[in-house]
């Protein structure tokens, strides 16, 4: 197989990895000028690799240890150290590019100078003071992507206060089963926001919010559609004297493991988990993961197309950390048409584009030629997350979006609030594959007996700490959630849950999420293989693939598809279906029948709700799988509830 990428002299020579790992040599006698190398010494020298990564970035003085206790879960990191994570978005302002670029669907680009974004977060930082808000408490927002919500988040982060938030599309029920857990003090929302050429109206959802939060003392709402919301603080008034004279916000320093935001999850199979991370651990590892990981630095412009309900927005924020220019996007991906995004990337000059595996095959199935469409010369890289990259829809990126781009496909988690493993600027790129672990990042592939693996499936395990581990799960007080939730199956060893293998090269695969597993006859696979093979076909617009273990020892493997606009599943489809899984993935991974869909129901953030319908198929009650207000189109649950095995066609 040939890669799809090789850097060049240049790309190695220009790399901030290659300036870090001259950095690590001089200081260490290191041989870290190969990846693997640095890598390898990264996670066998932790406290040497991290101590040298806060020296690099110069982050200040440390109080005294690196890693006070390694053990997981309860490492200790840098205690007694303090800083805050609004102090590094400082350091960087600049007089030469703007903070941050603002796109809507039907709006020319805004660009927020640096100066002008520190401006607000002050004068909002006073407007939190003059409501109440102090260190520890929190801050909600029920927000589209726009400047406005990095601001707020800005400013709660400055005085010590801790950011959550959920986006628009969030029904009022799913945004109170996150936000009613952290009893804000304050509620930052917009009056609505424009998608798909629409402009939504969410006067009631808020005011639906605003009854289920009774610790909330004011609500502060940003106008997008000229509205008015009673009883609210405007946006305007908010940041009212701004500018007069531009300011600086006064950041309060915090302990290095003091709760910055809180991220949650899905909330598919029980109430959503908030989990907290801390300044320091989420500075020190999204400088690691966007300035060497990813070579985004003062000279790029990162567009990532996220929302604040995912941690892609967490991610994407952290590129004010390098000084580099951000994009905000308030709208659909595919509006005006399927190649909104690449055409936005033309527009704002961006050097780093992220999107997620679905947007790319759409944009496979609508024809779409970005490099001959779009003017992409100022783009150098495309990073791809939310599910495992097709290496079709790999070599198609590496094609479509031109010769000079680079496919930088990655993983990792809302957990750690950033990637285990993806790309660097000195690795090549290999179809279907995630190039290398991160640095700091000791992933391992185990066995079920704990025992590690090579070029075979296994669970992906993290063997050692890294800072951005959460420092605890909100209302966990005793830690066992936490516990459950990683170190279960190994203890002393977080458990993500995926399916990976670790190739010959260093390079990992993943299949898919490894408590979703197939497993036929003992062969355990995964579901993504299936979807790769399936979903490129031009009469298929999405899959959804079951392993069900039945009560009279059987197994139940179903393939549900939903027909492109204008298809319907034939004889020959199915046919055609089987043929292709047999031939691109396996025998062993040919369903047993493959069954017509209305619809593929996911989670928020677009996850596919494998392990609730399987839960379903074995009996379990709706109501004890799956929040519905945690699903894009829960109607779809009460369509699977009715299915049973014969309801389909034989590939065979």
């Amino acid at each position: 197989m040939q890669p799809l990428w090789v850097p060049t002299e240049q790309d190695v020579t220009e790399a901030t990895l290659t300036d870090f790992a001259r950095f690590v040599a001089e200081r260490t006698g290191v041989n870290t000028a190969d990846y693997h190398a640095l890598w390898r010494w990264s996670v066998e020298d932790l406290e040497g690799f991290w101590h040298a990564l806060w020296d690099y970035f110069a982050l200040g003085d440390i109080a005294g240890e690196v890693l006070a206790d390694a053990r997981m879960p309860g490492a200790r990191w840098f205690p007694g150290t303090r800083l805050n994570y609004v102090d590094q978005v400082i350091r960087r302002a600049r007089a030469d590019r703007p903070a941050i670029r603002a796109v809507g669907e039907d709006a020319p680009v805004r660009d927020i100078s640096w100066v002008e974004l520190l401006d607000h977060t002050a004068a909002f930082a006073r407007t939190l003071r003059t409501l109440g808000v102090r260190a520890g408490d929190r801050v909600a927002g029920y927000l589209p992507n726009i400047p406005e919500t990095i601001v707020a988040f800005l400013a709660t982060a400055s005085i010590g206060a801790v950011w959550s938030a959920c986006g628009q599309d969030y029904s009022p029920k799913a945004a109170l089963d996150r936000l009613g857990q952290l009893e804000p003090t304050v509620l930052v929302t917009a009056d609505g926001y424009r998608f798909g050429g629409r402009a939504h109206d969410k006067r009631a959802d808020i005011a639906a919010l605003r009854a289920g939060l009774d610790s909330v003392r004011g609500t502060v709402v940003i106008g997008r559609l000229g509205l008015t919301v009673p009883d609210a603080i405007s946006w305007d008034d908010a940041i009212g004297g701004a500018g007069t004279p531009p300011r600086e916000p006064a950041t309060e320093p915090v302990d290095f493991d003091h709760p910055l935001w809180i991220v949650f999850s899905s909330g598919t199979t029980g109430p959503p988990k908030g989990i907290v991370h801390g300044h320091g651990g989420v500075v020190l590892e999204h400088l690691k993961a966007v300035a060497l990981q990813s070579d985004i630095g003062p000279a790029d412009t990162f567009f990532w197309y996220t929302s604040p309900s995912w941690m892609m927005w967490n991610f994407q924020v952290a590129g004010l950390l390098t000084g580099a220019t951000i994009v905000t996007y308030e709208g659909s991906p595919t509006a005006p048409a399927p190649d909104a995004l690449w055409r936005i990337a033309a527009d704002v000059g961006a050097t780093v584009l992220g999107i997620s595996p679905g947007y790319a095959l759409a944009c496979i199935k609508a024809g779409s030629v970005p490099r001959a469409e779009h003017d992409l010369s100022a783009l150098r890289t495309v990073g791809v997350t939310g599910s495992a990259l097709p290496a079709s829809s790999a070599r198609w990126l590496s094609e479509h979006a031109g010769d000079h781009v680079r496919v930088s496909s990655i993983s990792g988690g809302t957990d750690v609030v950033s990637a285990f493993l993806g790309g660097a600027r000195t690795v090549p790129v290999w179809p279907g594959e995630l190039s290398a672990p991160f640095l700091g990042v000791a992933l391992d592939a185990y066995d079920p007996a704990g025992q590690p693996v090579r070029g075979e499936v296994g669970e992906l395990v993290i063997t050692a700490p890294m800072p951005s581990m959460p420092v605890r799960f909100w209302r966990d007080d005793d830690g066992r959630r936490y516990r459950d939730a990683y170190f279960d199956t190994f203890p002393g060893v977080w458990r993500h849950g995926d399916w990976i293998t670790v190739t010959e090269r260093h390079s990992v695969i993943v299949h898919g999420r490894s408590d979703s597993t197939l497993n036929r006859h003992g062969i355990r696979m995964g579901s993504a293989d299936i979807y790769q093979a399936v979903e490129r076909l031009p009469d298929i617009a999405e899959a959804l693939v079951i392993g069900v273990e039945q009560p009279d020892g059987g197994y139940w493997m179903p393939l549900f598809v939903v027909p492109a606009p204008g298809a319907e599943l034939t004889d020959e489809l199915a046919a055609l279906i089987a043929t292709t899984i047999r031939t691109e993935v396996s025998r062993r991974h040919v369903p047993d029948e493959i069954i017509p869909a209305p619809g593929i129901p996911h989670t928020r953030t677009g996850k596919k709700l494998e392990v609730p319908i399987k839960k379903l198929f074995q009996g379990a009650a709706p109501d004890r799988v799956v929040d519905r207000n945690a699903v894009d189109r829960p109607e779809l649950l009460d369509w699977y509830r009715t299915i049973r095995p014969g309801g389909g066609r034989d590939p065979r």
